[in-house]
């Protein structure tokens, strides 16, 4: 039993994700504090060079004047540099330390006297006193007091940076919750899928056991009739003495079986479990063939048209189960039409054109009574039928829609209330040429000169002593073994049979495919034949190019497989 997964608490979870998203935010904000004051010292650093550069400029300026006493020119130095709104007061003094030429703009102050200036300046200026001097020479000194920036200038410059990085820093936080809040919406979400999972699940179930209910009770009902036609027959064939009526009983038997055999094929093609032989063939022809079989299928008033053109391309299929699937459609058909009509099968090339792969269409057209779209959607369900209690299991379009998907290709239906139903099977085209058959020659037990020894393996002992008598008849000699551990010690004990004949699933630790395996790898000159009703390995046999054999069959099929092998 699995552990609980622990459970996401989206309570503390969001609260996390919020509260790392706010302090990130606040260390957005400090960081931006940061920055304005030391980009504000820096400023301030700047502003101080940029002064003490302009007053020894214009110490420089100013020291021929002191030099030569000539205050008017001195003057006319500070008269131009008036001009500067920056500068608030500027003065030279002379040696003595006395104001020798200078001016101070309303609200600034120009030092009466001074030789070096150390004092703070005014509020919101700054001030700087640089010597005068020529070859060592002392001359006196220049005063420069400027103006600096006002906060207010200062602080917009910030202002819109700060609401920026403000803004950020919200969306930072908003983000923050919003993910928080997506991450729980996310996980709410799963969790409803889950659940929303879980109750489809349960309610596939439920559908699946309604479908084996549906299925049972169809299946049930026609193996009964079966099970009826071969009781009773048993039964009057002890009773019955006349030639002409024993044989009827026989062929009403051997009807019953057949039909028995049809149902089975028809549930392992639906569970892809049926073998499948497939072969290149010629579709018009064998379609045409298939005739006889559906006039005696069908009613007196039901009419077939069968439209084969010549040219059709060549596919490659199952022969048993393409006749399968057109007695299934055309039956299906038949109970459309209860008071008669046409059906139509026809067949045609579909190029695939540069971007598909060239078809051959398959259609089969009624003129009954049609569906209603609810109930095409669900014409290839397993189960489904729109017929009564015990007319039919479900399984006839399935059965059709499983021939097609094996074969490589898809099967498509339409249908219109009043206006009738088409059934389209598109399968591959073949580029191999089809092969022709060739019909072997019939050899009779009594003509046959030696009795072949054929070692057989059946688990089931009715089967094993049918089988047995079976092939007496057709003028074998047969060696039984239980299981593929008894038959392997009896050739490694020396016997050698001409044939090697066993069940595909049997118990024990060797399947009949083991045994075939073994068998091939060392004694590779004996033939092996493989039989099966029901195995999941069937297409393994067929891709190892071992010889298979289909329960049930007659005896004219066994001895066809046996006779071909052994030639």
């Amino acid at each position: 039993m699995t552990e609980p997964s622990p459970r996401f608490d989206f309570g503390r979870n969001l609260a996390a994700r919020s509260g790392v998203a706010v302090g990130i935010a606040i260390l957005l904000l400090l960081a931006s504090l940061g920055l304005a004051i030391h980009n504000e010292r820096q400023a301030r650093i700047q502003f101080d060079q940029q002064l003490a550069v302009r007053a020894h400029i214009l110490a420089n300026s100013v020291t021929a004047a002191l030099a030569f006493d000539d205050r008017q020119t001195a003057q006319g130095y500070f008269d131009a540099l008036r001009t500067d709104p920056q500068i608030a007061a500027a003065g030279a003094y002379d040696g003595e330390g006395r104001l020798f030429a200078g001016f101070a703009l309303p609200g600034a102050t120009l030092p009466p006297a001074r030789t070096v200036f150390v004092s703070s300046p005014e509020e919101g200026r700054r001030a700087i006193t640089v010597p005068v001097t020529q070859n060592g020479t002392r001359l006196g000194s220049v005063y420069l007091s400027a103006a600096t920036e006002p906060w207010t200038s200062r602080t917009s410059r910030y202002v819109g940076i700060g609401l920026i990085l403000l803004m950020a820093a919200l969306l930072v936080a908003g983000l923050g919750s919003s993910y928080a809040s997506a991450t729980a919406a996310n996980r709410r979400l799963q969790d409803e899928m889950e659940a929303r999972r879980e109750a489809e699940e349960a309610l596939r179930q439920a559908q699946k056991m309604e479908a084996m209910g549906q299925l049972t009770g169809g299946v049930a009902h026609d193996f009964n009739n079966l099970l009826m036609v071969a009781s009773s027959g048993l039964e009057l064939l002890e009773r019955v003495q006349e030639p002409e009526r024993r044989e009827r009983v026989k062929q009403g038997i051997r009807q019953a079986i057949d039909r028995g055999a049809k149902l089975t094929q028809q549930l392992l093609t639906f569970a892809r479990r049926s073998p499948v032989n497939p072969e290149v063939i010629d579709l018009g022809g064998r379609v045409a063939a298939l005739r006889d079989m559906l006039d005696r299928s069908l009613r007196e008033d039901i009419r077939v048209e069968i439209d084969m053109p010549d040219g059709l391309w060549p596919v490659e299929v199952d022969v048993a189960q393409l006749e399968v699937a057109l007695l299934n459609i055309a039956l299906n058909a038949r109970d459309a039409m209860p008071e008669g009509g046409t059906i139509h099968i026809a067949a045609r090339n579909q190029p695939g054109g540069t971007t598909g792969r060239d078809q051959l269409c398959l259609t089969v057209r009624d003129e009954g009574a049609g569906m209603a779209p609810h109930l095409v959607v669900k014409a290839f369900e397993p189960f489904f039928t729109t017929k009564g209690v015990g007319r039919g299991t479900g399984l006839g379009l399935s059965q059709v829609y499983g021939f097609a998907r094996s074969s490589g290709g898809t099967a498509l239906i339409e249908s219109e209330e009043g206006k009738g139903t088409t059934v389209t099977i598109l399968l591959p085209r073949s580029f191999k040429q089809p092969v022709q058959p060739v019909p072997e020659p019939v050899v009779e037990a009594s003509a046959r000169k030696t009795r072949n020894a054929v070692l057989l393996v059946e688990d089931d002992s009715h089967v094993a002593e049918l089988l047995v008598d079976m092939l007496d008849e057709l003028g074998y000699s047969a060696d039984w073994k239980l299981n593929a551990a008894d038959a392997l010690a009896a050739l490694e004990s020396g016997v050698r049979p001409d044939l090697l004949l066993s069940d595909m699933v049997m118990p024990g630790a060797m399947n009949g495919l083991d045994l075939a395996r073994t068998v091939r790898r060392k004694w590779p000159d004996m033939p092996v034949l493989l039989m099966t009703g029901y195995s999941a390995a069937a297409s393994a046999v067929a891709r190892e190019d071992i010889e298979l054999l289909t329960k049930p069959y007659r005896m004219e099929q066994l001895r066809e497989k046996l006779d071909a092998l052994l030639r």
